[in-house]
C-alpha cells in the first residue's frame, strides 16, 4: 500500500550535513590570527568540528576566552574574511557523498531550503561552489538576521509559508533549534556532531529521499 510524502520542504545546515570545510577553514583563520596580531591561540580542523553550527559570536567566545568581546569580534571579522578567500579559492571537492545530486534530484519536485548559524555571505559561497544556488528556494542565517537557528527556522518556514518542513543537521544543537521551532530533526550521523533525538538518522545523505518519493508504507 503506498502512502503520500511526509514532508513538503526540505531544509538543510550546511557544516557536518552539505560540505566540511573544516580543513581549509583552519589554515584560513590561523592565517587571520597572525594578521589581527592578537595573543590568540591557532586552531585545528578537529577544534572546528566541535565550534561549527554554534552562533559565530559563541565560537570566537569558546575560543579565544582571554579576549574582550571586542577583540573577539575584530579576530572573527579577519576569520571570516580570510575563510571567504580559501573557499572561494579552493578547487577540492569538500561535499558528503552523494549530497549534490541527491538536492539536484529532490528539487526537481520539492522545495529545498538552507538555515545556518553562519556569517552572511557564506550560504551564497557555498551554493556558488557547490552549483546548487539555481536548486535552493530561500535561506537564512544568524550573520543576516542575528537570530538563533531556532527564530531563523520559524522566520523562513512563515516567510514561504511552509507546511510541512522537515530539517537535516548533524548537532545537537541542531536537534534542540528544531524542538524550539517545532520541526522535525533528521540527523546527519555522518558529520560532526551527536543527537540524542531525532525523527530519522541518516548514514548517508542520500537516504534524505526516502522521505520525498512515495514508499511502502511503514518504510
Amino acid at each position: 500500500m503506498l502512502m503520500k510524502r511526509k514532508f513538503d520542504a526540505l531544509i538543510l545546515d550546511i557544516d557536518g550535513t552539505i560540505w566540511n570545510t573544516t580543513g581549509i577553514v583552519a589554515v584560513a583563520w590561523n592565517k587571520a590570527i597572525d594578521i589581527s596580531g592578537f595573543d590568540a591561540p591557532k586552531v585545528n580542523a578537529q577544534m572546528l568540528q566541535k565550534e561549527f553550527g554554534k552562533t559565530m559570536d559563541v565560537i570566537a567566545k569558546d575560543l579565544w576566552p582571554q579576549l574582550d568581546c571586542s577583540k573577539r569580534d575584530i579576530l572573527m571579522s579577519h576569520c571570516c574574511s580570510e575563510e571567504q578567500i580559501a573557499l572561494k579559492e579552493n578547487e577540492l571537492d569538500i561535499c558528503y557523498p552523494g549530497v549534490v545530486d541527491t538536492v539536484k534530484k529532490i528539487a526537481a519536485s520539492e522545495n529545498i531550503y538552507v538555515v545556518s548559524n553562519c556569517q552572511s555571505g557564506y550560504i551564497e559561497l557555498m551554493l556558488e561552489k557547490t552549483g546548487l544556488t539555481d536548486y535552493v528556494k530561500d535561506f537564512e542565517c544568524f550573520g543576516r538576521t542575528g537570530k538563533g537557528k531556532a527564530e531563523n527556522l520559524q522566520l523562513l518556514v512563515t516567510r514561504n509559508q511552509i507546511q510541512h518542513p522537515v530539517y537535516v543537521g548533524d548537532t545537537q544543537g541542531d536537534a534542540d533549534a528544531c524542538t524550539q521551532a517545532g520541526i522535525p530533526f533528521i540527523w546527519a550521523s555522518y558529520g560532526f556532531g551527536t543527537a540524542s533525538q531525532y525523527y530519522e538518522r541518516l548514514e548517508t545523505f542520500s537516504n534524505i529521499r526516502k522521505f520525498f518519493d512515495f514508499n511502502e508504507e511503514g518504510l
